[in-house]
């Protein structure tokens, strides 16, 4: 009895692993290109402006030094507006994305048409960025915090709620089959069966926007939003860099505040 030869078995796997290796290296040079042309556009090859930067950025380290905290009195107020605008902003994302999440989701929504509405509306709100949502509640609330808190809460229902929506479509399916055979119906599905899967997922994901939240309200002041933001650009226009630099010091010290608490929950809390 004669053995069946496994050599063509083998010609035909080593030929489609040959043309896998072929698609990625393809695949990996199509992108190398892509971003060396990326680079090109943006001036990053450009040796001799960049070279001349330099003496211009160490003219600007010059005048930023030694800080100037002698105003650091009137900047208490705008850094807890900062904060609260954070931390509303992040309530507001969050009551607005539990929703649209369920809706987005494709295992979790009662109709298509409501599927890509949701999906379409969450689009919208992150395709717009904070600073241009910014300009556009100052004109319609007028100046202050509330603008700002506005702008980086309907941002964030745009980012929260897309994460939102893949992670309940990537549930285990198993507790979801085993509340229906028990008689559950949907609203029951998704609170004993989706909830406890996500619920450390999205505690996770709201204490990091709550981080970035932050930093996005610095920068609110631009347009008008209040905030420590206000005092920066105020400190810029009037070129009073030593100024600038301490109210940068102090925005990079609540930062770590920020950061640190933010891991101290989430160790408690996830």
């Amino acid at each position: 009895m004669t053995l069946p030869n496994p050599q063509p078995a083998f010609d035909r796997l080593l030929k489609q692993q040959r043309r896998q290796w072929y698609r990625t290296i393809v695949t990996w040079a199509i992108a190398l290109l892509a971003i060396a042309i990326c680079c090109f556009l943006v001036g990053l090859w450009d040796e001799k402006r960049l070279s001349d930067g330099i003496p211009s950025i160490l003219n600007l380290l010059h005048q930023m030094l030694p800080p100037d905290f002698s105003d650091a009195r009137n900047w208490v107020k705008p850094l807890f507006d900062t904060l609260a605008m954070s931390v509303a902003g992040t309530a507001i994302a969050i009551v607005f994305s539990m929703p649209l999440s369920l809706l987005a989701a494709r295992n979790t929504t009662p109709h298509p048409l409501l599927f890509q509405v949701s999906r379409l509306i969450l689009n919208g709100l992150r395709s717009v960025p904070e600073l241009i949502m910014g300009i556009i509640f100052v004109a319609a609330v007028g100046f202050g915090a509330l603008p700002g808190t506005l702008a980086v809460g309907f941002h964030s229902i745009g980012m929260v709620g897309k994460f939102f929506a893949e992670y309940i479509e990537l549930v285990n399916e198993a507790p979801l089959e085993a509340a229906r055979a028990a008689g559950a119906n949907k609203v029951q599905v998704i609170y004993h069966g989706i909830l406890p899967q996500v619920l450390p997922q999205m505690m996770d994901l709201t204490l990091y926007r709550w981080e970035y939240n932050f930093r996005a309200s610095t920068v609110m002041g631009a347009v008008g939003a209040g905030g420590i933001g206000f005092e920066l650009i105020g400190a810029l226009r009037l070129i009073n860099y030593r100024e600038v630099l301490a109210v940068l010091l102090v925005i990079l010290f609540m930062v770590i505040l920020v950061d640190g608490f933010s891991s101290y929950l989430r160790k408690r809390l996830v």
